[in-house]
């Protein structure tokens, strides 16, 4: 059980896309909509969630944001906040290619942001920029509900997974990358005693279980790196950051690796 004196987090990958199933770096709006499976992944997200306490769903402007978090919505009669700040990392001269080299360029920048915030993504922006713009959608959320409320963010594999180790105090961008962030995991926080972030757990699989999580076309944001990142990880959340899964159906275990390769889960 959460401590209800703290707020909470919920960090939430849309469903998938046709970009994730041909690994495209797909960052630009309105971006890809979702397939057959990213809905169904969409559709399982209330029951999984069923006992958090959400009080306010921010999408980002994106429409497969908008599309996963439209089921919750609805459940749970909530207008979901459409924000600029929490959209994908934007891949600028990269856009829509799907080549390895490219891919590993993205990827080298966006977990390369731990030792130089202000490098800048080819064509694109800066890792502090980054930063910024999700900081100001997390600062409004905690405006709206309060040092106790539960807010949801439904957001892109790299965004989530660059912010949460920058962020929270027992992670770090090594630990992230590698690390998969399936379409519709689920990355939560909670504030500490300082007002500062700890993950509570990181599901590495879909949040309506195994059945729904497809390894192999999670796309470039959310598959685990293939070449470990170095230096090794500093921060780790141990135990912690395991296979959590809130009030959905099927098995919860040992987090595991979803799939070989690498594409950024956009």
């Amino acid at each position: 059980m959460r401590d209800h004196g703290r707020m909470r987090l919920l960090l939430v990958r849309h469903g998938q896309t046709p970009s994730n199933v041909g690994h495209h770096l797909d960052t630009a709006e309105p971006g890809a909509e979702l397939t057959e499976l990213g809905r169904a992944q969409a559709a399982a997200i209330p029951a999984a969630l069923d006992r958090e306490e959400v009080r306010a769903i921010y999408v980002s402007t994106l429409v497969r944001t908008q599309q996963t978090a439209a089921p919750l919505a609805i459940a749970l009669g909530l207008e979901p906040f459409v924000r600029d700040g929490i959209r994908e990392i934007a891949a600028g001269d990269l856009e829509m290619r799907n080549d390895e080299a490219s891919i590993r360029a993205y990827i080298d920048q966006v977990f390369g942001w731990e030792s130089d915030l202000e490098a800048r993504m080819p064509g694109g922006e800066s890792g502090a920029e980054v930063l910024a713009r999700f900081d100001g959608v997390v600062r409004e959320a905690h405006a709206q509900v309060g040092d106790t409320g539960t807010a949801l963010i439904v957001s892109h594999g790299a965004m989530i997974r660059m912010w949460a180790a920058s962020r929270a105090s027992n992670i770090d961008l090594a630990y992230a990358s590698d690390t998969a962030l399936a379409n519709t995991a689920m990355v939560a926080l909670e504030t500490d005693a300082t007002g500062g972030w700890v993950v509570d757990c990181w599901t590495q699989a879909a949040l309506g279980g195994v059945a729904l999580t497809d390894p192999a076309h999670i796309g470039p944001g959310g598959e685990p790196d293939d070449d470990p990142f170095s230096p090794e990880p500093t921060r780790t959340a141990g135990a912690p950051v395991s296979f959590v899964r809130s009030g959905g159906s099927g098995d919860s275990g040992e987090a595991a690796g979803t799939g070989e390769g690498e594409s950024p889960g956009l």
